[in-house]
């Protein structure tokens, strides 16, 4: 069975990031950790969490077959059946851990995400039928509190990898979904109370800026000067940020 050694792993990403000019805390801004984290990977003590092996190898311009083996490869330097294989068990028992996903378990946020949407999207027809302004930035708004709506209230793990409790990680990674916020470590004692406010925030944005797009469309419309699209992308990221920050904050 093919392992991970440690200590190879540690000198061979050492060997990478001098050869690429980074510091440990260049390298480690890179990745959104701290150069603490990349100080033990290069001394064997730990090795880094599986979310940021593919971020890992891009940097180094390797393969992460070639991160995982602690050696690049030549082109004629092929790779047996048995011995992909056993790299691929590698990476699925690195892995470690399963976490639970929103729609393994019973959650009512599933259904207000659906009500969300299906609310939100009579407002956006009301707001076309009647030609409101700022139509375009609305569709906008809530193309993307859809989006995230969904992978919050039905995808998003409901616990974070033991990795963001031993490391200061200020971004999150999940297959597409990539989220950075400065200022905020991410852990399993802030996580659940971050989702809950991020899926609040995408349930109520599509219920509401319906309205509040009718209401600053009234509001402005003898106004020679647009700012409605501004205003309302203004109220947008203020609504979504700062209780994600706060509570982000609180809990860390």
């Amino acid at each position: 069975m093919f392992e991970i050694d440690k200590k190879k792993f540690g000198l061979f990403v050492a060997e990478l990031r001098k050869g690429n000019g980074f510091t440990q805390k260049e390298l480690a801004g890179r990745l959104f950790i701290s150069d603490k984290a990349v100080s033990k990977w290069e001394t064997g003590i730990s090795l880094p969490d599986t979310v940021l092996l593919i971020p890992l190898a891009d940097l180094f311009g390797i393969s992460v077959t070639e991160l995982l083996m602690c050696e690049k490869m030549t082109q004629s330097n092929t790779l047996e059946a048995n011995k992909v294989e056993d790299i691929v068990k590698a990476a699925i028992t690195y892995a470690g851990e399963n976490p639970e996903r929103a729609y393994q378990v019973k959650s009512k946020w599933i259904a207000f995400y659906g009500l969300s949407l299906f609310t939100g999207c009579i407002g956006i027809f009301i707001n076309y039928k009647t030609k409101e302004p700022h139509f375009e930035t609305l569709t906008t708004i809530m193309l993307l509190c859809a989006v995230f709506g969904a992978y919050f209230c039905c995808f998003v793990k409901t616990k974070l990898p033991t990795f963001y409790d031993e490391n200061e990680v200020n971004i999150f990674y999940d297959g597409a979904v990539r989220m950075h916020m400065p200022g905020i470590k991410f852990n399993n004692s802030n996580w659940p109370h971050m989702v809950k406010i991020i899926r609040i925030c995408m349930c109520l944005c599509m219920v509401i800026f319906p309205i509040i797009n009718f209401m600053i469309g009234s509001i402005l419309l003898n106004m020679q000067i647009d700012i409605g699209s501004y205003l309302l992308l203004i109220i947008f990221l203020c609504a979504f940020f700062f209780p994600v920050y706060l509570v982000g904050k609180k809990y860390e």
